[in-house]
């Protein structure tokens, strides 16, 4: 592996990622497989300045041994310390950086209803932190190989070799070299708050997405809710880039509209299962039909996990010629398949994008039409052939992709 572009990497999470300033507290949350390159962030943070840095490690194989022993009535409550630690970090605020490594098939053979119900169960309880820390913190997704994932991607390769190769595949996506990788997402970041303006600035009502592969779909969008990209803010104007690799230009539509039918163009991995070759049936906003040839079950619980969980939280728009798809790589992980195409995503949305929204209680946001759920699931339906439509309250149809790319 090459050890200058493993040390870029950790430093552009932590520099660009989560962005530490002196004196501030990181959350890390790795798994003990990765525990090297986890150790190469932990330092990185201490150069930027952090006062304190924990590290909350998980394992896959416990993980997975939690959901396939323990009954339901336990997973799904919450321990008193847990409680203590969501209520320290709503009012400490401390950046968080996760590490993902995850095994596309991890829950493979559990239950998925006992999953669902566990989570449905423990949300509550968790909701009022949650909500208390919106918009008021620095947070990041990133991603390092793990063994099964690897193989999972490249099956033909030893397990070394498959690490290897995404090793690389993250790198080329992350736009990580051994010189010169912080400056590669200074460019990247204004390149994408470009596009943020322009849309923000169309004052659209509608998008309409029509695809050969049956995608036909149209969903109304919120007065005066901005678009969202690449670089964000927290309420007191730190900046972060919460997803690494990014290639999305989003925003948040009505809740309770949308109708139409949408086709996924890659797998979904969802609680650690794959779900394949679905398609979505709206009606007057919500999901009324979903069909799947693989793991359909999981599907359909997923929607019904809360009211809002059939609903829309986002519309994102990302070229076909991405450099993650570019890379002709299905990486059976939302983080990356979600930025090779156009996506959408069930459950929560966004309040940060309304107006004074980072400020909003999740009431205020709902009442604005930001949809409230405790999921925000993204699924892939970008396309060679896409063709996505804005339209603004006049009537005025702009063309924003044409052929599964920006139309300008």
């Amino acid at each position: 592996m090459n050890e200058k572009k493993l040390q870029q990497y950790a430093e552009l999470l932590v520099k660009q990622g989560i962005r530490v300033l002196k004196g501030e507290e990181v959350w890390v949350y790795a798994s003990v497989q990765n525990h090297e390159f986890a150790t190469l962030v932990v330092e990185e943070c201490y150069k930027a300045g952090a006062k304190k840095v924990v590290v909350d490690w998980s394992c896959e194989g416990t993980d997975r041994l939690t959901y396939k022993h323990m009954k339901l009535a336990d997973l799904g409550k919450v321990a008193p310390y847990t409680i203590a630690k969501w209520k320290y970090a709503s009012k400490k605020l401390p950046s968080k950086l996760y590490i993902d490594d995850e095994d596309p098939d991890l829950m493979k053979g559990i239950n998925p209803q006992k999953i669902a119900k566990a989570n449905m169960k423990a949300f509550p309880k968790i909701k009022p932190y949650r909500e208390a820390m919106d918009g008021r913190y620095k947070w990041c997704i990133a991603a390092v190989p793990g063994e099964k994932w690897a193989k999972k991607i490249f099956p033909k390769c030893s397990t070394e070799e498959a690490i290897e190769k995404l090793w690389e595949a993250i790198f080329y996506t992350c736009r990580v070299e051994e010189s010169g990788t912080n400056e590669n997402w200074d460019k990247h970041n204004a390149y994408l708050l470009e596009k943020r303006n322009w849309l923000t600035n169309l004052n659209l009502k509608y998008l309409e997405y029509k695809s050969k592969n049956g995608t036909d779909f149209k969903v109304e969008l919120i007065k005066g809710c901005a678009w969202g990209a690449g670089l964000e803010k927290t309420d007191t104007g730190k900046e972060f880039n919460p997803n690494m690799p990014t290639e999305e230009v989003f925003t948040s539509p009505l809740a309770g509209t949308g109708d139409g039918l949408l086709v996924a163009t890659k797998p979904l991995s969802y609680q650690g299962q794959l779900i394949e070759d679905f398609s979505i049936r709206f009606e007057n906003g919500k999901a009324v039909e979903v069909k799947a040839r693989k793991n359909q079950e999981v599907l359909e619980h997923m929607i019904k996990m809360d009211e809002g969980a059939c609903q829309l939280g986002e519309c994102a728009l990302v070229p076909y010629t991405s450099p993650i798809n570019q890379s002709g790589i299905l990486f059976y992980n939302t983080l990356f398949d979600e930025n090779a195409v156009c996506h959408i995503a069930l459950g929560i949305g966004f309040k940060e994008l309304l107006p004074n929204g980072a400020s909003m209680s999740t009431e205020e946001a709902t009442k604005m039409g930001i949809n409230n759920s405790m999921i925000h699931v993204d699924f892939m339906i970008g396309t060679d052939d896409l063709s996505v439509v804005g339209i603004d309250e006049n009537g005025k149809r702009i063309q924003l992709f044409k052929d599964g790319v920006w139309a300008i």
